[in-house]
């Protein structure tokens, strides 16, 4: 078992590395991933593909336009 182990860090060794000097993970891609799915889901009403991609970059794309009746500071609820 131990051997498997270090075998693996061997083959791995660039990435391991790498992921510790820069700082680099694949967590922020897997999380966005897992919101868009959930869009998706509530997506399936939708007539258009268009209606999709414009709730998903309101929801993650950290756009958030004025709306009338709405004060500036007022936060959006993001899933």
């Amino acid at each position: 078992m131990i051997f498997k182990l270090a075998r693996s860090i061997t083959e791995h060794r660039a990435g391991i590395e790498a992921a510790l000097v820069h700082d680099l993970s694949n967590a922020r891609v897997e999380s966005m991933n897992t919101r868009l799915r959930l869009l998706t889901r509530i997506a399936f009403g939708f007539r258009s593909p268009d209606a999709l991609i414009a709730h998903a970059m309101l929801s993650l794309g950290g756009y958030c336009p004025p709306l009338p009746g709405r004060t500036a500071g007022a936060k959006s609820h993001n899933i």
